[in-house]
């Protein structure tokens, strides 16, 4: 009897936790050189060449290298949640250096040694006819709606932190400045943010619900190189 009792509070536990945060693929529940089971490649235009992502070993744990090369592409893991519910996104990130290059203000230099990239679902009642007219243009090439709205989460090499910009590209994708400058380049830095009150405070709206995570290190509007690593993204209850 003891041993069913504690059965059904060892599986109340794992109901109560699975409740508290959303399953993000963990890096760290893989071996190096395997594959990141649960992303997908995150790519922006044709004929571009890719960034390289692997898993590897750090310290015991296995953890995303990001290899970039005069390349721009990314991972992403898709989902819908709703960001009210579950608002607060938890990672760690390293950077191996700063792109000098870099200019969040010019398209020339929308460059970053790391990005956390927050998707939200695409919501016609929100859009004007003429962008409806476009997103769906946009479904017949990819097959899918592209994101209504983003928020990148970036490692900037000069502005200071807290500074948020639209994307040099996209308007509807806001840049926010987390880390800056040489300071912690080499070390493993942990973040936490409220993407529910972020996306508030980029675009003065309520938010859809959250539709993709992704990771992204890319170099290909300056030409240079970046090395990036990504430790578990968690989406979770505050």
């Amino acid at each position: 009897m003891r041993t069913g009792v504690a059965l059904l509070m060892l599986a109340a536990a794992a109901v109560g936790a699975a409740d508290t945060a959303v399953e993000v693929p963990r890096f760290s529940a893989a071996l190096p050189d395997a594959e990141p089971e649960g992303w997908q490649p995150l790519t922006f235009q044709s004929g571009r060449q890719s960034t390289v992502y692997r898993l590897v070993a750090d310290d015991g744990i296995t953890v995303l290298r990001a290899d970039a090369d005069a390349s721009a592409s990314g991972l992403v893991h898709k989902l819908e949640v709703d960001a009210r519910t579950y608002p607060i996104l938890a990672w760690r990130w390293k950077v191996g250096n700063l792109i000098e290059k870099s200019d969040a203000t010019r398209k020339e230099g929308d460059d970053y040694p790391a990005r956390v990239y927050v998707m939200f679902k695409y919501d016609p009642e929100r859009v004007s006819a003429a962008d409806r007219a476009k997103y769906e243009l946009a479904r017949l090439v990819r097959d899918e709606y592209p994101p209504h709205a983003g928020i990148n989460y970036v490692w900037d090499n000069r502005l200071p932190p807290g500074t948020i910009l639209p994307n040099a590209y996209i308007d509807r994708v806001k840049m926010i400045v987390l880390r800056s400058g040489a300071a912690e380049v080499g070390r493993w830095v942990e973040e936490e943010r409220n993407v529910y009150e972020d996306y508030k405070r980029a675009f003065g709206e309520e938010p859809p619900p959250i539709s993709g995570v992704a990771v992204m290190t890319d170099t290909d509007d300056t030409g240079d190189r970046a090395t990036a690593w990504y430790g578990d993204i968690v989406l979770r209850k505050p």
